[in-house]
């Protein structure tokens, strides 16, 4: 690129920035939360045919990324420059990235099944804290390998790594989580550790729901072998709320 393609370039993006809609939307993924685009079009005050051009424009631009669920549609920064150059700009600006706040059940928000790997809360937790440890490495935006200590951690769990990397699926990957709206691990791996942590008993699953409860010998566990820290997990359940509801509502003998 020459100096003057790098200038045309530059002025492009700065323009996509500055327009206010687009502000919004990029400032509202700071949190490195994806959200919908109906989710963005409320954020940045415009309808929603309205935040899809702008959506459409930065993708252009490469600085925002498209993540399809199933029938769901997500947006997040497209990397980490992208939001180095907007945190420069919030500096200047003097101005606060808004917070993400989800509306997910908070059972099913902690810890559940996610097709046959964990999600949630607890997933992602662990899935930050891999990437943290340089336990996991990025090969591609969609793709993972285990780093020689990683793999070192995951034989400790007694999960056969080389036989994982043989099966006709990716090995490990990252899975955008619906109500973190940032990624837990997913793929061949993502799916071993759920199954290893089941039949350790570090989670029991519910027979009529994806919900993940996390066991005191789980917490114990994770905790120490992955070096985290585990928020306390809701353990409400809809029997014991209704119980509750009409023990409260009965009238004392």
């Amino acid at each position: 690129m020459n100096a003057e393609q790098h200038d045309i370039g530059v002025s492009q993006v700065a323009a996509a920035i500055a327009e206010p809609a687009r502000t919004k939307i990029l400032c509202s993924l700071m949190d490195g939360h994806a959200r919908t685009s109906t989710e963005l079009a409320a954020v940045a005050e415009v309808s929603a045919s309205t935040a899809s051009a702008h959506l459409a424009k930065l993708k252009e631009l490469a600085l925002v990324r498209l993540h399809v669920q199933g029938r769901h549609r997500y947006y997040s920064l497209a990397g980490k420059r992208v939001a180095q150059a907007l945190e420069a700009l919030m500096v200047i600006g003097q101005n606060a990235a808004p917070t993400f706040n989800p509306r997910t059940p908070d059972r099913l928000q902690f810890a559940r099944t996610c097709y046959d790997h964990m999600a949630g809360t607890l997933a992602v937790l662990l899935h930050d804290r891999m990437i943290e440890a340089g336990w996991l490495l990025e090969t591609d935006e969609q793709a993972y390998r285990l780093s020689s200590s990683g793999e070192a951690l995951f034989e400790g769990l007694g999960i056969d790594v080389k036989d994982l990397s043989t099966l006709r699926r990716r090995f490990a990957c990252p899975c955008l989580d619906w109500s973190m709206r940032r990624p837990h691990l997913g793929g061949a791996l993502g799916a071993a550790l759920l199954q290893t942590a089941i039949k350790r008993k570090w989670v029991t699953q519910d027979l009529d729901s994806r919900a993940l409860a996390l066991t005191a010998v789980g917490r114990k566990e994770l905790s120490s072998r992955f070096a985290v820290e585990l928020p306390v997990q809701v353990t409400t359940t809809p029997a014991a709320t209704e119980n509750r509801r009409r023990a409260i509502a009965s009238p004392v003998a």
